[in-house]
């Protein structure tokens, strides 16, 4: 990077942190530190909401998955605006009521302490686990800027976390995400103005989609009902519904977010608007990716996208075969930019026939570009057997540092750290308070001083920031970090979301039905996995439903007491 992207790069950062602690002062219990006080409104409710969902890994790898295979992705969230109406009519009221500081408190007067443990532990477990994933992401940008080991970065990148987070509390988290969303929306205009301005002079926005299109990347609809299909209109509909009902209405580090608000209108507006705008702004990403693979038709894209792993190669003793394998790429880059130029001219005239032979030499083209990348990993496996060869989450990085100008790479890369900052405050904020609500206070110490939780508060904090950053030192070996994290989601959320409809609708059944229907979810759903059976989106609506027929049956089976649902 330039000088002057790092200018901008740490003055954002810098004016983040010092909002956050300033918004933050004063802050003197756990009412302040993990609820925010309860007064924030509700466009703050709002922006916190998605900035808490929209992590470094949605724009690390969300960009890469739709240059790599289109615009599907997008169908994961189209359950996410009937959720958060569910939400609003039935979580928000209740939680509110109780003014509970963790979502678990109510299923323990509701089915008592060990189911209220069992789906804390559960989420403390995904949570855990899913926030070191948050802390690597943005690790990749300074492993392939600087060339550093990224097990360093990642060391970097989680100590800054961890200090930001353990400042300033739910308040310092919330108030610096509304800065963070607007810097955020921002940058990514402009990245999505200046792809297509990079594209040639005759290469419009409606050109490049064309185009994109005819490669078979803006295949954003998918009817099929192939239960291994993992992105279609039904298991966004479906499956992505129970996945985010369980998401914004179990997981504390998105409760956390919407207790804070004044009122239950300012959290229920806070709902609605984060169900507004995210799947224009997570379609608006892909998008992006999409624009990216149409830019490359017309300039040569790197065979393989993450620059540590490329530079091993060439400097090792397969360098002369690696050569020869870019020289055969850059070829057939010409030849594929002459056949762009063709297929152009076919839209424009709307000569069938010529766009389709055009179409049939693209894919050719394309073909011969994927077997020269399989002759590079085979290249990368004999100089490293470890090496990760799902590029994905380097495709947008690379793009934006070899093409962007100077101080607009600064202010993109800024981005990805915010959305880190962001997402992953909010996870580890959330892992704390569960751990000081669930555990601490309700098993060690019933009852401190309020300085005593917050020394508590802060401690917790601190713990599990350390732990989620030895989790991210492995994170590498799990490919493509956006899909990682919903597969380990919905290997839980279902059971966890199971939990808390029981307690809401079936008001007869009791805590030990429910207690080990939720064991044997879990063992239902990841032998289910392990299988591979299904998509894992369906997980979500099998561990779900899973506790309910489980629940019932259990209870029919003990006999206390006839099952009603209300």
């Amino acid at each position: 990077m330039s000088t002057i992207d790092w200018i901008v790069l740490f003055l954002t950062l810098l004016l983040i942190v010092v909002y956050g602690i300033y918004k933050s002062r004063g802050i003197k219990n756990i009412d302040g530190y993990l609820v925010g006080d309860r007064q924030l409104p509700w466009y703050n409710v709002g922006l916190s909401v998605m900035a808490t969902q929209a992590s470094a890994i949605t724009f690390l790898s969300a960009p890469g998955l739709a240059y790599s295979s289109g615009m599907s992705f997008a169908q994961f969230y189209f359950g996410l605006p009937l959720a958060m109406i569910v939400l609003c009519v039935t979580f928000v009221p209740i939680f509110h009521r109780l003014k509970v500081y963790t979502a678990y408190e109510f299923l323990e007067k509701r089915f008592g302490v060990q189911t209220r443990i069992l789906t804390a532990g559960l989420f403390l477990i995904q949570r855990g686990i899913s926030t070191g994933i948050t802390i690597f992401a943005p690790s990749i940008i300074l492993s392939s800027i600087l060339h550093l080991d990224v097990t360093y970065t990642t060391l970097i990148i989680g100590s800054m976390v961890i200090v930001y987070t353990v400042w300033g509390g739910t308040k310092a988290v919330s108030y610096s995400q509304l800065l963070q969303m607007g810097i955020i929306f921002g940058a990514l205009l402009t990245a999505g103005i200046m792809v297509v301005h990079l594209l040639p002079d005759n290469i419009g926005f409606v050109e490049a989609l064309h185009i994109a299109g005819k490669s078979g990347k803006t295949n954003a609809i998918d009817w099929s009902l192939d239960l291994n299909n993992q992105y279609t209109v039904w298991t966004g509909l479906i499956g992505g519904f129970f996945l985010q009902l369980s998401y914004f209405g179990t997981d504390q580090s998105q409760v956390g977010r919407y207790l804070t608000g004044s009122s239950i209108r300012d959290s229920r507006m806070g709902l609605l608007m984060n169900g507004l705008l995210k799947v224009p702004m997570q379609f608006f990403i892909l998008l992006i990716g999409v624009l990216v693979f149409s830019y490359y038709q017309f300039n040569t894209a790197p065979l393989f996208f993450n620059n540590v792993e490329v530079k091993k190669i060439e400097n090792s003793a397969y360098a002369e075969a690696y050569g020869h394998i870019m020289d055969k790429h850059r070829q057939n880059g010409v030849e594929k930019q002459e056949n762009i130029k063709t297929l152009v001219e076919a839209l424009n005239c709307g000569d069938d026939q010529a766009i389709r032979v055009s179409r049939d030499r693209l894919q050719e083209r394309i073909a011969q570009d994927q077997a020269l990348r399989r002759d590079v990993e085979a290249l990368l496996q004999r100089n490293n057997p470890d090496v990760e060869l799902n590029d994905n989450n380097y495709i947008f990085l690379s793009f934006v540092t070899s093409s962007f100008p100077k101080g607009l790479v600064g202010l993109l890369i800024a981005v990805i750290f915010l959305a880190s900052m962001g997402a992953t405050a909010s996870a580890i904020n959330s892992l704390s308070s569960t751990t000081v609500v669930d555990m601490y206070k309700r098993f060690l110490h019933k009852k401190g001083s309020d300085q005593n939780y917050l020394n508590a508060s802060r401690l917790f904090t601190l713990l599990w920031g350390i732990i989620t950053l030895f989790v991210a030192l492995f994170a590498s070996k799990l490919g493509n970090l956006l899909e990682a994290v919903n597969i380990l989601g919905s290997l839980f959320y279902g059971t966890i979301l199971g939990i808390f409809l029981v307690a809401f609708y079936f008001r007869k059944i009791g805590g030990k039905p429910v207690f080990w229907s939720a064991i044997l979810s879990e063992v239902v759903v990841f032998t289910v996995w392990k299988a591979d059976i299904m998509a894992y989106l369906w997980l979500n609506l099998l561990g779900c439903c899973c506790v309910i027929a489980f629940s019932y049956v259990l209870q029919l089976l003990s006999g206390r007491s006839k099952v009603t649902s209300v």
